[in-house]
C-alpha cells in the first residue's frame, strides 16, 4: 500500500489544489463575470461532452488498465499500446459524419428552449474527442505506475485556464463569447500535454499488427463503452437535461451546487488513479490476498477522508451560501443531497476497479443500463416536480441504491466486504459530528465562522481519528507531523 498510500496523497493534494481553483471559478469568477446564460452554456456544452466521451474512446482508456499488466512479451505490449491509439477512430469518425450530416437538426433539436445553444453545438464532439484521447494517453502513464504528472494536467490545467479566460472577459480583452471557444482551445492544449508526457515514459513502437489477444480486448471495449456511457449518464444527464426543461440559469445555479458537494469524492479521484492499475495486477496474478487488503484499505481511507470533506462542506453551508450571489442560494439542498451520494460512493472503495478489471466486468452492462434508464425516468418525474433538487434527488437515489448492488456483487464473487469495525466507529463519529456543527453557528461574518468552525472541526475530527485508530495512514501521517513538529521545536 506503500506506492498507493504515497502517489494518492499527492494526486490529493493537487486535486484540492485543482479544485480550490476551480471553486474560485464557480462560486466567484463565473458567478460575477459571466451571464447565468453563458455559465449554463459552458455547463451544458461539457457535460454533453461527456456524455458523448465514453463512446469516443471506446473503451480503451480502461481496456489498457485491465491488459498492459498481463502481456509479459515488450513486443506484445507495444503491439496492444499501437493498437489503443487506433481503435477508438473507427467509432469516433462516424460519429463525426453522421453529426455533420445531420448538424442542423441535432442542434435545432438542443436549442430549442435556449436557441444560445445552438452555434455551439459542434464544440461537443470537439472537447469529447480530445478528451478521450487524454484519457488514453493518462491510462498510457498510469500502466507505467505514474500518475502524479497526468492527474496534474486532469485536474488543474482546465480549471487555470478557466481563471485566466474569466479575468480575460472581466478586463474586456475578450467576450463571452470567445470564451467559450478559447475553453474549448484549452483541453486540445490539456491533450497534447498529456500525449507528450505518455510518449516520454513510454515510446510508442507503431504497428499495425494487433495483439494476439485482440478479440478479447474488443469485447472487453465494447462492453465497457456502453457500460461507461450509462455510467456517465448518471454523472451528466442533469445538466444535459435540465436545458430541455428549464432556463439556461438553472443549470448555472444547479452547476454551482453540485461542484460544491462533489469535492467530497476528490480523494478518490486521487487514489484512483494508482490503485485501478495495482487492482488489475493483482487480478491478473490472481492475488485474493493483495485484492481483499486494497479493498479493505481504500474503503476506509476514502470513507475517512471524504468523511472529513462532508462535514467542512455541509456545516459551513449556510455561511458559504451568504456569500455568493443570492440567487445561487436555491442548491442548499443539491449539495447536501450530491454530498451524500458522493460520500457513499467513496464508501465502496476500489469496488468498481474490482469488478470491471476482473473477468465478471459483462456484469456492468446490464447493471449500468439500468442505472441509467432509472436515472433519466427519475429526472423527467422529479425535475419537473421540484426543479433542480429533483435531478439531485435521482442521482442520490440511484447511487443508494446501485453501490449497495455493487457491495453484494463483489461479495457474492469474491467473498469479500469493505467494512470492518473501525467502519461503525467512523459512521457514528460522522453523526456525532454532523449534528454537533451543523446547528452551531458563531455570530460573526461568515468567512470568520467558516474559518473557526473549520477549524474547531479539523482538530477535533483528526484527533478522533488517531485516538479510534481508525485508519493505520491516519496514525503515520499524524506521527510524521508530530515528529516534523517537535524536532524544529
Amino acid at each position: 500500500m506503500g506506492i498507493v498510500f504515497k502517489q494518492s496523497l499527492r494526486n490529493t493534494f493537487i486535486i484540492y489544489f485543482a479544485f480550490a481553483i476551480g471553486g474560485v471559478n464557480a462560486l466567484f469568477l463565473y458567478t460575477h463575470f459571466l451571464e447565468d446564460q453563458y455559465y449554463g452554456l459552458v455547463t451544458f456544452l461539457l457535460s454533453s461532452a461527456n456524455l458523448l466521451m465514453p463512446l469516443t474512446a471506446f473503451g480503451v482508456q480502461y481496456a489498457i488498465i485491465k491488459f498492459y499488466s498481463s502481456y509479459k512479451i515488450a513486443a506484445q505490449r507495444d503491439r496492444f499500446l499501437s493498437s489503443s491509439l487506433l481503435i477508438p477512430l473507427f467509432i469516433a469518425l462516424p460519429i463525426g459524419v453522421f453529426g455533420a450530416i445531420f448538424y442542423d437538426q441535432i442542434s435545432t433539436y438542443l436549442s430549442v428552449e435556449n436557441p444560445i445553444v445552438k452555434e455551439y453545438v459542434f464544440l461537443i464532439y470537439i472537447v469529447a474527442l480530445l478528451t478521450a484521447y487524454f484519457e488514453i494517453f493518462y491510462a498510457w502513464s498510469k500502466v507505467q505506475l505514474q500518475s502524479v504528472f497526468g492527474n496534474l494536467i486532469r485536474e488543474l490545467f482546465s480549471r487555470v485556464a478557466a481563471m485566466i479566460l474569466l479575468i480575460l472577459v472581466y478586463y474586456k480583452l475578450i467576450d463571452q463569447r470567445a470564451f467559450v471557444y478559447w475553453l474549448s482551445f484549452a483541453y486540445l492544449l490539456r491533450m497534447l500535454l498529456m500525449m507528450g508526457y505518455a510518449f516520454y515514459l513510454k515510446k510508442p513502437k507503431f504497428t499495425w499488427k494487433l495483439p494476439d489477444n485482440y478479440k478479447q480486448i474488443f469485447r472487453y471495449s465494447l462492453y465497457i463503452i456502453l457500460a461507461g456511457s450509462a455510467g456517465t449518464i448518471l454523472l451528466d444527464i442533469d445538466k444535459f437535461m435540465i436545458p430541455q426543461k428549464e432556463m439556461l440559469a438553472q443549470v448555472a445555479y444547479y452547476a454551482v451546487a453540485v461542484y460544491i458537494g462533489s469535492v467530497v469524492e476528490t480523494p478518490g479521484r486521487a487514489m484512483a488513479q494508482i490503485i485501478q492499475p495495482l487492482t488489475a495486477k493483482a487480478l491478473n496474478e490472481n492475488n485474493h490476498k493483495e485484492i481483499g487488503s486494497l479493498y479493505h484499505k481504500s474503503h476506509i481511507n476514502l470513507f475517512l477522508i471524504s468523511g472529513f470533506v462532508f462535514l467542512l462542506i455541509n456545516t459551513n453551508l449556510k455561511e458559504l451560501y451568504q456569500i455568493i450571489p443570492e440567487k445561487f442560494s436555491g442548491g442548499i439542498w443539491v449539495v447536501l443531497m450530491i454530498s451524500t451520494a458522493k460520500l457513499y460512493h467513496m464508501f465502496l472503495g476500489n469496488n468498481g476497479a474490482i469488478i470491471s478489471n476482473s473477468k465478471y466486468y459483462k456484469i456492468l452492462l446490464p447493471y449500468g443500463i439500468v442505472m441509467a434508464i432509472s436515472v433519466i425516468v427519475l429526472n423527467y418525474w422529479l425535475i419537473d416536480l421540484i426543479g433542480i433538487d429533483g435531478a439531485a434527488l435521482s442521482t442520490l437515489l440511484v447511487v443508494l441504491v446501485f453501490d449497495t448492488l455493487k457491495i453484494a456483487y463483489v461479495k457474492k464473487k469474491f467473498g469479500l466486504l469493505p467494512m470492518n469495525s473501525k467502519t461503525y466507529v467512523l459512521l457514528l463519529l460522522l453523526a456525532v459530528f454532523f449534528l454537533l456543527f451543523y446547528f452551531w453557528d458563531f455570530n460573526f461574518h461568515p468567512i470568520i465562522n467558516i474559518l473557526l468552525k473549520s477549524s474547531l472541526l479539523s482538530v477535533l475530527y483528526l484527533w478522533a481519528a488517531v485516538s479510534f485508530r481508525i485508519a493505520p495512514e491516519a496514525v503515520l501521517v499524524w506521527n510524521q507531523f508530530k515528529n516534523y513538529f517537535l524536532k524544529r521545536g
